[in-house]
């Protein structure tokens, strides 16, 4: 990083530009030289400028090769590009190959994470009925003994945060017995372990929808405390019924085990650019076991490499920038957002404090997709609440440049479902667009950006058909734009993020 000049460096500087006009105002009329001073454009100049250049330059076309690669991978490589798999590092290496090639500081950060496997799984009402009930353990789950563990049921309050909370356990002594708690609002680990704080031995989770027990997961096994399954919203309706009338009893047989499989980031960063002005993008690379991910998350993958590339092009590998850009691509974001928080836990404060500002694109190509821009501000008043300072500025600049395109856009909730999670959690202003995924699509929705209300966003979400040939091309190239347009104007000029 280049020193700041010192006072005394600046003066001595103007003082050696300022003699030679003392003697071109002694020279002989004609012989001045008249021309004037050569203007050096500002930061909002070199940013629009730029920011115009990417956007012309990166091409959902061009983007596309991209996603036929990552089919291409997936194809051979038993259908998948997950995680731990010989798919995802094919990917990995496309990626850092590409960048590496196009100029960039390119580095993998290898880390090692867990798939839960199960052994056993099973529970079952011993009293007042003997019935078995089709349960899921959750990943990571603490085992039990074989055989199981039998205890009477104690149902958690049902509310808007059911089993979130230390008081949803006062209503019954949950000491000894299982608890029984409804899904929705914080994560399954979050439940687990205000159960296992209540006093309760086993957890038994039931659905808030549909006909399929719930599959929990823990995310690490550091966050095992007590046995835990999932059962269908119908048993555990019935059971919370009984629940109500006297005692039941069940009993829980669950057994997982850790296998550590490794893995790695890749992060590409320009060689130019103040360090202590970071501009970071994140897409996580990996996709499920059950598909080839193109849409998720193939399409934020390879928006990425799109700009990444044309920005270097126009740059000369990020020499001619004022601020860092960063660029990386995330594993493990499908067990649980693990590559991102890695990345961020590994980070000194110093290290975090010069990232000032972080855009997240995951799912940018759903073929019934939507427009949908992280609420910064928490406008649109549901779930969480606004991002950190800076995020509303960030929703702003991305809102603006659709409004000129003329695209229909929303909000969407920073609900803790991405890469942007370990970045606000860190005070990191964080933003980006999402095209949505098992969300069903609004009448409005539909009617002002196409496609069919009351139907997912993504059919194939975390699917097999999650493949290049649903791909919606304009919703993917409009977001090509999105991500230029905001590489382009940070790069060069950070003064908007503070209002």
């Amino acid at each position: 990083m280049r020193a700041p000049r010192s006072r005394t460096t600046a003066a001595l500087l103007s003082a050696a530009v300022a003699a030679p006009v003392l003697f071109a105002a002694a020279a002989p009329a004609g012989a001045q030289d008249a021309r004037p001073a050569k203007q050096h454009p500002s930061q909002a100049e070199k940013a629009q400028k730029l920011a115009k250049k990417l956007v012309k330059k990166s091409t959902g076309k061009s983007a596309h090769r991209h996603l036929e690669k990552f089919q291409q991978i997936a194809d051979a490589n038993g259908g998948n590009r997950a995680a731990g798999t010989k798919g995802y590092d094919a990917s990995a290496k496309y990626v850092h190959d590409r960048l590496k090639k196009a100029g960039y500081k390119v580095s993998y950060q290898n880390f090692t994470f867990y798939e839960s496997q199960t052994v056993r799984e099973g529970a079952s009402v011993l009293s007042p009925e003997a019935r078995k009930l089709n349960a899921v353990a959750f990943d990571f789950s603490k085992s039990t003994p074989e055989g199981g563990i039998q205890a009477p049921v104690a149902a958690a309050r049902v509310d808007d945060t059911p089993g979130c909370e230390a008081d949803d356990y006062t209503s019954d002594t949950f000491t000894g017995k299982i608890a029984l708690v409804k899904r929705g609002a914080c994560t399954f680990a979050e439940k687990e372990a205000a159960a296992a704080k209540a006093g309760a031995v086993g957890l038994v989770l039931y659905n808030h929808s549909g006909d399929q027990p719930v599959k929990g997961n823990l995310e690490v096994p550091e966050n095992a405390h007590i046995p835990a399954v999932g059962i269908t919203k119908a048993e555990g309706e019935k059971l919370a019924e009984q629940v109500g009338k006297g005692e039941v009893k069940v009993s829980v047989d669950v057994a997982t085990k850790a296998v550590p499989h490794k893995t790695r980031n890749v992060v590409a960063e320009t060689r130019g650019g103040r360090a202590d002005r970071v501009v970071a993008l994140g897409a996580h690379l990996d996709s499920v076991h059950e598909g080839p991910g193109i849409n998720d998350n193939g399409s934020g993958s390879a928006g990425l490499i799109e700009v990444a590339e044309k920005l270097a092009k126009e740059t000369k590998g990020g020499k001619k920038l004022t601020n860092k850009v960063r660029f990386a691509w995330w594993s493990a974001e499908e067990l649980g957002l693990l590559g991102s928080d890695h990345y961020v836990k590994s980070l000194s404060a110093q290290q975090k404090k010069n990232i000032k500002l972080y855009l997240n694109f995951d799912m940018i190509g759903s073929p019934n997709g939507a427009e949908l821009v992280y609420d910064g501000d928490n406008s649109d008043n549901t779930g969480s609440g606004p991002g950190p300072e800076g995020s509303a500025q960030i929703e702003g600049l991305i809102n603006g440049f659709l409004d000129k395109k003329k695209v229909p856009h929303w909000g969407t909730d920073f609900d803790g479902r991405s890469d942007y999670g370990a970045f606000i959690a860190n005070g990191i202003p964080a933003g980006g667009t999402f095209t949505g995924a098992e969300g069903l699509k609004t009448e409005e929705q539909a009617a002002k950006a196409g496609g069919k209300a009351g139907q997912p966003y993504d059919p194939n979400y975390h699917a097999a058909g999650d493949t290049l040939k649903n791909i919606d091309r304009k919703i993917f190239a409009t977001n090509i734009d999105v991500i230029a347009h905001a590489v382009g104007t940070y790069a060069h000029d950070l003064r908007s993020l503070k209002g």
